[in-house]
């Protein structure tokens, strides 16, 4: 009986890998694609700089090679309005009201920005209050603003969401779902949730466990200019004073008025927490200089054959940080290799796979979005004034660095169970001999962190997957380690180029995004979320679809 299944498996096996179209993945221009884009002259790709001009210009003309055609009504670009505001980095952020004046200092204690377009912004002894994780979640009875008026006050808060330390992770592991991040642990959520309770100022204390990065991330990047979408209201919406605090500076912080963190911290986690006003206020003067700029979304279509109005989309970002704090070697140039070089160049390979071949029912279209270290903002204004309606827009495959440690035996989906994609990415991994491998990280909320997120949140399904699990015919923890090497690099003059990667996962990685996509453009079904998926409804508003 057991040769008998042995046989049946195979053939089952060899039956899928027959189902599943080919596609030819040109490493050696995957390899051209990376190494051009994250080279020295390109300068880190920052938007608004010499960088982008290049960067444009060459994915222009990598498009019209592979034949694609412009794809914003005869346009290969679509305008993104940005200003860029520069800190003067003099600024202190001082408390009073405790037992001692306590002043932290930029950098060492704290990073603190606007995104309101003004040439200063002042914070003027506004009363601090403590609100634990900052989070107002009525679906699930949670309230950290419940009771208390924060309108011209300065909040701290917490960074993640209160069960970040469970073990388990998932829709059953905790009311935040456990270990895997929800959005409301994502740094962007609490300004955006103090913005709607009219707080004046917003500081988040940073723990390396919980925020999942050092704090070295946030400072190697403090004194480039902050970037945000150059809207009509000028930022003005914004709360006046974003910013981080290390936790040593938020203790003695919190010291000062007689207040215990881990206290607080502890008492946070508990459903029913209330908001705990300080005796202190917080004071800060921000000294701006303001400049806009128009940057590019590059977009490259392939018409469908027969039904061209329905649109399949594929995205990767182009920018990387440009300049950034020079390392050890006196280099300060981040040059955004794997992030994200490596996936703009993957989806430029896909582009090509397709152009070669016959040409689907369905359009394709290729975005290279600008701006996604800024937070999305590339991605949220093409899906903000998309050119194509996204309830026209069946799904797509976000790209954001490949796997260039090797071929590896598993595929995870981040944010796993959301919507009806990630069934057809498990039937086409399956056929490669891969299967589903749950995130090693959840905590670190990768689902929110990637140009994938800006369709999502109106409605497009978009898968965010990619390689996981062990690497083939390495010992196990190979992988995780490799990963660990590469995490050094993140955002880090360090993440160059290098000749001796591996792309066979990358390949692997591309020839199942190329398969699902070449489903969709073929077929003419309509994935959508699943019922319980906060996307679920404004997709069926899109489609028409009756409640």
């Amino acid at each position: 009986m057991a040769g008998k299944h042995s046989v049946m498996k195979t053939l089952a096996l060899t039956l899928l890998l027959a189902s599943v179209p080919a596609s030819a993945i040109s490493v050696e221009q995957l390899k051209i694609d990376t190494r051009t884009l994250s080279s020295d002259a390109f300068e880190g790709r920052a938007p608004g700089t010499a960088g982008e001009a290049k960067t444009v210009d060459y994915l222009i003309g990598r498009m019209k090679a592979i034949g694609l055609q412009p794809g914003n009504k005869g346009q290969w670009t679509q305008d993104v309005p940005l200003a860029a505001i520069t800190l003067d980095p003099k600024v202190t952020l001082r408390f009073a009201g405790g037992a001692a004046p306590i002043t932290l200092n930029y950098i060492d204690d704290m990073v603190v920005w606007t995104k309101r377009q003004v040439a200063r912004q002042v914070l003027a002894d506004a009363p601090v209050v403590f609100v634990g994780y900052g989070i107002n979640a009525p679906e699930r009875g949670w309230n950290d603003y419940a009771g208390v008026d924060v309108r011209g006050k300065t909040v701290i808060i917490l960074v993640n969401d209160p069960d970040w330390e469970t073990k388990a992770a998932g829709k059953d592991a905790g009311l935040f779902e456990g270990r895997a991040m929800t959005y409301y642990g994502r740094y962007s959520y609490k300004y955006e949730e103090a913005m709607r309770e009219g707080a004046a100022a917003a500081i988040i204390i940073h723990d390396t466990e919980p925020a999942a990065y050092p704090f070295t991330v946030i400072t190697s990047t403090a004194r480039a200019p902050k970037i945000d979408l150059d809207l009509p209201d000028k930022g003005m919406k914004r709360v006046g004073v974003e910013g981080w605090m290390t936790r040593p500076a938020a203790t003695r912080v919190l010291a000062a008025a007689g207040l215990d963190l881990a206290t607080l911290e502890t008492a946070a986690k508990r459903k029913g927490f209330k908001a705990v006003p300080t005796k202190l206020t917080a004071s800060a003067t921000l000294e701006n200089s303001i400049t806009r700029s128009l940057s590019k979304n590059v977009l490259g279509i392939l018409p469908g054959a027969s039904r061209p109005d329905e649109v399949v989309l594929y995205s990767a970002h182009w920018d990387h940080l440009g300049r950034c704090a020079a390392n050890a070697a006196g280099d300060d140039i981040c040059n955004g290799a794997v992030d994200n070089a490596s996936g703009t160049a993957g989806m430029l390979a896909i582009a090509a796979d397709f152009a070669a071949g016959k040409r689907p029912a369905r359009s394709l279209l290729f975005i290279a979005v600008t701006a996604e270290e800024s937070g999305l903002l590339g991605s949220r204004w093409y899906a903000e004034h998309p050119v194509y309606p996204l309830g026209q827009t069946v799904g797509g495959v976000n790209m954001d660095s490949l796997n260039v440690i090797g071929r590896m035996d598993g595929l995870t989906v981040e944010g796993a169970g959301k919507s009806e994609l990630e069934a057809m990415a498990l039937r086409l991994a399956k056929a490669q001999g891969r299967t589903l491998r749950a995130e090693a990280t959840p905590e670190k909320g990768f689902y929110f962190r990637s140009d994938h997120f800006s369709f999502a949140k109106l409605g497009v399904p978009m898968l965010a997957a990619g390689s996981g699990g062990e690497l083939a015919g390495k010992p196990a923890g190979s992988a995780a380690a490799a990963v660990a090497r590469f995490g050094k690099d993140y955002h880090q003059p360090s993440d160059e180029y290098s000749a001796d990667w591996d792309w066979s996962g990358a390949v692997q990685d591309l020839e199942l995004y190329a398969g699902l996509g070449r489903e969709l453009a073929t077929g003419k079904a309509w994935p959508n979320w699943f019922a319980d998926s906060e996307f679920r409804a404004i997709r069926d508003a899109s489609r028409g679809v009756a409640k």
